[in-house]
């Protein structure tokens, strides 16, 4: 048993940052994260599952502290509001991926780092009222840097036997950036982790329910309502991640404290080794082979029709998680290659308009998955699991055989990263049918220039599905 203690520095960390800690690169870097995670949360504000959460909501009531993405008129309790932010930003699966340091670590992927600090931020902003662009990149950055490095040192079985990291690691970012909006000091941010370590949850055996983005929206509740608690002067273990008992050791499954210690923001995680932003709304490890489809089509002029048969080949690490082997909704067809591959052979891309059970029961479609399909191949195991590594092997009906490997350095990737422009698109892809053009442009204009915002309460004025573009 280590004698590390990792609270005590997440703590320090926590309280001491101040937007001048902040080297130029995180910034720019964060900026693009909070224009990809209001993306994804007003994008997702479409999906079932939040009308389903804004019943559930109005049935709760409770004071009006905070408002809701997309819908700017609404006032509910803050901790409501960072789930619902939560629940919006992963309900499509597009949203970030962290980068790990260490090549052992599954698919060289983490967690969602973006949504639950950010969520925390949205929602507690709003219920302090008068919060500036500074303070507001300060305190996400404070949660996104703690989120990441917990995340660094709990051992892969954390995810690999069962828990989605997203849903448990996200709470103490969410908790670390409420605290340090909140102002708390040593003691109360201490104890705020410490409630967190004992809320936060999330099993994926949900995968491809609505409940697997609900472990995103609870995770930045729960750091909310962490803050709040110890605001208040509910007491926790002052040292909630570390020990026999601490989170670290039980639900981290023992993990490498060591891996972090004494490197929290030395290097900001944000910054090196970085944060993947999403260009499909399914999981990351996925991709590749989407790139590699699109790569196949546009390569060699294919039309759908020309399509024989596709194999997919990989090792356990992408075979395992992706689970339907045909998808029959827009949930499953994101653990599902054959939906994938099928919506990128007949779309020529995969955006909200793809992912619709519309889509996916579409006839083209259904037919399309039954021609792929995926096979495992020891040789791509065997080159290990820090990458994510696959070949597309394509049949089509004049008799041509093409082999495609997915790129390593994948798209969006801090080696191939999606463009400013790029980002903006997804941006306008998320927020079709929802905001005008004069209205989104202030949207962007509000985020790049975030920094020298006197209140960040524009941002939920400006992604309102109702409210009038003047004034904003």
């Amino acid at each position: 048993m280590t004698d590390i203690k990792l609270t005590p520095e997440a703590v320090a960390f926590t309280t001491g940052l101040t937007y001048d800690d902040l080297p130029p690169e995180a910034l720019r870097i964060a900026r693009r994260c909070v224009m990809d995670g209001l993306a994804v949360m007003l994008g997702g504000t479409e999906q079932e599952a939040l009308r389903i959460m804004s019943r559930y909501i109005d049935s709760v009531g409770g004071t009006g502290d905070a408002r809701l993405i997309g819908a700017a008129s609404r006032r509910v309790p803050a901790h409501l509001a960072a789930l619902w932010h939560g629940l919006a930003g992963h309900a499509m699966d597009w949203d970030d991926t962290q980068l790990s340091e260490n090549p052992g670590r599954l698919y060289g992927l983490l967690t969602h780092p973006t949504i639950p600090p950010l969520a925390a931020c949205l929602s507690v902003s709003d219920l302090l009222g008068g919060v500036d662009g500074k303070r507001f990149l300060t305190a996400f950055n404070a949660g996104f840097e703690v989120e990441c490095k917990i995340a660094e040192c709990i051992s892969p079985d954390h995810y690999v036997k069962g828990f989605h990291t997203s849903g448990t690691i996200g709470t103490f970012g969410s908790a670390a950036a409420a605290a340090n909006l909140l102002a708390l000091d040593g003691t109360q941010t201490a104890h705020a982790i410490g409630i967190a370590a004992s809320l936060a949850a999330g099993i994926r055996v949900n995968f491809g329910t609505m409940t697997k983005p609900l472990h995103v929206g609870r995770s930045s509740e729960n750091g909310v309502t962490a803050a709040l608690l110890a605001r208040e002067g509910f007491t926790a273990d002052k040292d909630g991640l570390d020990g026999q008992w601490g989170y670290i050791a039980v639900a981290g499954r023992g993990g490498e404290p060591e891996l972090v210690a004494g490197r929290f923001g030395k290097p900001l995680t944000i910054v090196s080794p970085g944060v993947s932003i999403k260009p499909y709304p399914c999981g990351v490890l996925t991709h590749p082979s989407m790139d590699a489809m699109l790569k196949v089509m546009k390569d060699h002029a294919l039309t759908p029709d020309d399509i024989e048969k596709v194999t997919l080949f990989a090792g356990s690490n992408i075979l395992n998680p992706i689970r339907y082997p045909i998808a029959k909704t827009e949930l499953e067809g994101k653990f599902c290659m054959a939906f994938l591959l099928a919506a990128i052979i007949i779309a020529g891309r995969a955006g909200k308009r793809e992912f619709t059970d519309g889509f996916v029961l579409s006839a083209p479609v259904q037919a399309m998955q039954k021609r792929i399909g995926t096979e495992y191949d020891q040789s791509i195991e065997d080159m290990g699991w820090d990458r994510i590594r696959s070949r597309v092997e394509v049949w089509t009906k004049d008799g041509k055989h093409i082999v495609e490997w997915a790129d390593e350095n994948y798209r969006g990737g801090p080696h191939n990263p999606m463009s400013d422009a790029e980002v903006e698109d997804k941006l306008r892809d998320c927020a079709a049918g929802i905001l005008d053009d004069a209205r989104l442009a202030k949207a962007m204009e509000a985020v790049w220039g975030l920094d020298d915002l006197a209140d960040v309460s524009v941002l939920l004025e400006l992604l309102d599905w109702n409210a009038p573009v003047g004034g904003s």
